[in-house]
């Protein structure tokens, strides 16, 4: 903590990406001209580092080896102003490195990934060592690739301080471990293929499946998407999770809740005016404010379905690999200033769209009035797209 004020906490991986694009078509037992390109990433710091460059001091919890690529991430780290007192480091630890190769339209085409690190040395002994900022964080996050033992340890903890938990499904093998922990969760933020596996795992059954479009795909309208969605994102709320957030690409974002979601905040010391989490928080505010939140009725004694549909932002894509993260980043950030989720989510794909502009996972800066300019244009077009009794 610093200067008394509680910051969010991130829990798990710091990778090395090495980013892969050839200028021609790839050959078999030779090498392809092309660019080369080192990027920070990995799903938690990326998103750590996103919400650092929109004015939070979130608080690292993730592990790196004494190795170039260990190296490389810390010393970004200490020169962003972030401790590092909550990434574990030594000569046994192999730093996290993943090989990308892009294909002409910014879409991972193939893949190579070393990240071992994170399950075998973020353990629940070293995430218990930073109780105390778990339990006076105003939320937490865990990404999908710690391993079950640790993320039940870093929920308990939360538990503990009743500190809500984001889970970050990070991709559709690792987003079934939420089975083991989706009574502690209150925000998840999967896209279409992980709510399905979620919501698979949660059910104990093969019952959902991604959405068949076939050979031609057909964009279906933002109505049917949401209907063929709805069973999946439903198990999801049923096990208790609060707030399920659903991205689905170019169709955009569904903000989903089991009630009228629209003002709730989590509990934050107001953030100095003149901080750069004050400064979000006051620019938000004036261009999004809180009483354009779409309203639904509610019924006593009646489960329902509250759903609020957002555009995406049309962008000239460089690269999508830092999109998903940077639209927690800037989701997570906006909630640390004190914004509610409607505002929040709204700079959060103000966010990614500046993101996927970039060639690194997360822009060198962002500006906070394209931020603002970005975010109204969501916000004032999105819409309710559900609000009925389930039963």
């Amino acid at each position: 903590m610093e200067g008394g004020v509680a910051e969010a906490v991130v829990i798990g991986g710091m990778v090395l990406d090495i980013n892969v694009t050839p200028s021609s078509s790839t050959k078999p037992r030779t090498t392809t001209p092309g660019k080369v390109v080192y990027a920070l990433g990995g799903v938690a710091r990326n998103i750590a580092e996103c919400m650092s460059k929109l004015g939070s001091k979130p608080y690292m919890i993730s592990a790196v080896g004494l190795d170039m690529a260990g190296n490389l991430l810390l010393q970004h780290w200490e020169s962003a102003g972030l401790s590092i007192e909550g990434i574990r480091r030594n000569n046994d630890i192999e730093t996290a490195v993943i090989v990308h190769i892009f294909d002409n339209e910014g879409e991972v085409a193939a893949g190579v990934a070393s990240v071992k690190v994170v399950e075998h040395h973020l353990t629940p002994s070293w995430i218990e060592k930073f109780k105390m900022n778990i339990c006076t964080a105003p939320v937490i996050l865990v990404d999908a690739n710690l391993s079950p033992v640790s993320l039940e340890a870093s929920c308990q903890i939360a538990d503990q301080g009743n500190t809500p938990v984001w889970f970050e499904p990070v991709s559709v093998a690792k987003s079934k471990r939420v089975a083991s922990v989706v009574k502690h969760i209150r925000f998840v933020s999967p896209n279409e293929d992980e709510l399905i596996a979620m919501a698979n795992a949660l059910s104990g059954e093969d019952t959902f499946h991604p959405i068949q479009r076939g050979i031609n795909f057909v964009k279906l309208p933002v109505e049917s998407l949401f209907q063929e969605l709805k069973p999946a994102i439903w198990v999801l709320l049923e096990k208790g999770i609060e707030i399920v957030i659903v991205t689905v690409g170019s169709d955009g974002i569904f903000l989903c809740s089991k009630s009228n979601l629209g003002f709730q905040r989590l509990n934050c010391r107001e953030c100095p005016p003149n901080s750069s989490g004050g400064k979000l928080y006051k620019t938000i505010n004036l261009c999004c404010p809180s009483n354009l939140s779409p309203m639904a009725s509610t019924s006593k004694g009646a489960s329902k379905l509250f759903a609020v549909h957002y555009p995406a932002l049309s962008a000239s894509v460089v690269r999508l690999t830092g999109a998903g993260d940077c639209f927690v980043g800037g989701t997570l950030a906006s909630l640390c200033s004190g914004l509610d989720v409607m505002q929040s989510v709204a700079v959060g794909i103000a966010s990614a769209k500046a993101a996927v502009e970039a060639e690194s996972n997360v822009p060198e800066q962002y500006s906070f009035k394209q931020i603002a300019d970005d975010a109204r244009s969501v916000y004032i077009k999105r819409k309710v797209m559900f609000s009925q009794s389930m039963l």
